[in-house]
């Protein structure tokens, strides 16, 4: 089926990662953490994903695979301790305001993220937030396993995402892609927008420095809402904002 950019004439496309972005957790990392094999393990899972030594998709199978609790009960715990990002309801809310899309492009699973922007963001935020993510089989026991979106080392590749509607916009002058994102599942999409958001202290830093990826620093939606506003509002240019040019 051939790719239809539905976004190619919006003036801009708000790409974001989830877990540890438009949250302040990371809902994968928590549940790894507390319901499987613990902290320890998983930070040294991220570094060797970091260095390169191992795939995402390999890391992350290893840590899903660690957490025995039924899934209904995973969502459940995740409700009660996973807090929204600060400022993401008002970037949410500006950008149904000003007609600019808001995609999640997530390494996750889709029915976490849905049942956690139900929670935090509203009912609403579902039908106006579009979702691309791996997906989770569940068995009639509560036993699961994630259902990788492609066959790549990443099992979602997000540069696959995001490259089609990039291609696809109608002139690259008046169409503006951000993308927003923390960690080691964001390497794939940190060259494939017009201006990365990478969040201050974390692992997609560290990756950017060393690969020569241009990134402007946040620390929560309220950084990314003003720096998107002023390239929306032709305040600023991309090449402005940038850092680390």
């Amino acid at each position: 089926m051939s790719f239809v950019n539905k976004y190619a004439d919006k003036k801009a496309i708000i790409f974001t990662d989830f877990d540890g972005t438009v949250t302040l957790q990371d809902s994968n990392d928590f549940i790894t953490d507390n319901l499987g094999f613990g902290y320890d393990k998983r930070k040294v899972l991220n570094d060797e994903v970091l260095n390169e030594t191992k795939s995402f998709r390999e890391a992350f199978t290893l840590m899903l695979e660690s957490i025995k609790t039924p899934f209904p009960d995973c969502v459940d715990y995740l409700l009660k301790n996973i807090k929204l990002d600060p400022g993401f309801k008002e970037a949410f809310n500006w950008a149904q305001e000003n007609d600019i899309p808001v995609v999640v492009v997530s390494s996750g699973m889709k029915p976490i993220i849905k049942a956690l922007l139900q929670n935090l963001v509203g009912e609403e935020s579902i039908d106006k937030i579009e979702i691309i993510s791996n997906d989770v089989i569940v068995n009639e026991d509560g036993s699961w396993k994630i259902q990788y979106i492609d066959e790549t080392p990443f099992g979602h590749d997000k540069s696959r995402a995001i490259r089609p509607y990039r291609e696809s916009r109608k002139d690259v002058k008046t169409q503006t892609l951000f993308y927003c994102g923390d960690g080691v599942s964001d390497l794939s999409a940190a060259k494939e927008t017009d201006l990365l958001f990478a969040k201050r202290g974390k692992d997609l830093v560290t990756y950017c420095r060393r690969q020569g990826v241009v990134f402007r620093e946040f620390d929560s939606f309220k950084d990314i809402l003003e720096s998107i506003k002023s390239v929306v509002n032709n305040e600023k240019t991309i090449d402005e904002l940038n850092e680390n040019k």
